[in-house]
């Protein structure tokens, strides 16, 4: 009897042992079938390179005369899922930085904590290393859009088709210099 209660607890232990293996973060992985990694690394790089080889957007940079200087601004997720757009802007505006073609304009909330950290410097930095006021960059464009999604369903089947949108628009203007759309459609079957 006792050996069975021996044998018992160690099947119960073993069974709620967990198993955690270190895999390459490029691999894709999809357990749920909702957005995931995977799909906001994918969505974000094939964007900015539409964007950035678009003809509108190499049109606009000639007329310039030098590298347009961009600004990610918000993406809405309008889908039914949790989504961290902020962490699907940040893949967007490393591909923009990465790519050699644009230069990246730090948005609103990043821009504050510099100014604050300049008058910082300028009331306790040693004259000479102070940061000086009125240099920054301005964005000449601003990169905005959402996310939204269409779900079909059907007893154990589910297809969810998500589609990203991104406006980029003239500072200045307002004018819309270029306009993307990309699609992941995913069957889910339980």
């Amino acid at each position: 009897m006792k050996s069975s209660r021996i044998i018992l607890i160690a099947l119960v232990l073993f069974s709620c042992a967990r198993s955690v293996t270190r895999v390459d973060p490029g691999q894709s992985i999809d357990l749920s079938g909702r957005w995931n990694d995977t799909d906001s690394r994918q969505v974000a790089t094939s964007m900015v390179n539409n964007l950035l080889n678009s003809d509108k957007f190499k049109e606009y940079a000639q007329k310039l005369g030098r590298k347009p200087a961009i600004i990610v601004g918000l993406v809405r997720n309008r889908t039914s899922e949790h989504i961290d757009t902020e962490n699907y802007i940040k893949r967007i505006e490393l591909a923009i930085f990465n790519s050699g073609v644009a230069d990246l304009v730090e948005s609103g909330a990043f821009r504050d904590k510099l100014r604050v950290e300049r008058v910082n410097q300028r009331d306790y930095g040693k004259s000479g290393t102070v940061a000086q006021w009125g240099m920054e960059l301005g964005a000449n464009l601003m990169l905005f859009g959402e996310m939204t999604s269409e779900t079909d369903v059907y007893q154990k089947q589910r297809v969810v088709n998500y589609v990203t949108t991104l406006f980029l628009t003239d500072m200045e203007s307002n004018k819309r210099i270029w306009y993307g759309q990309e699609e992941i459609k995913k069957y889910v079957k339980n």
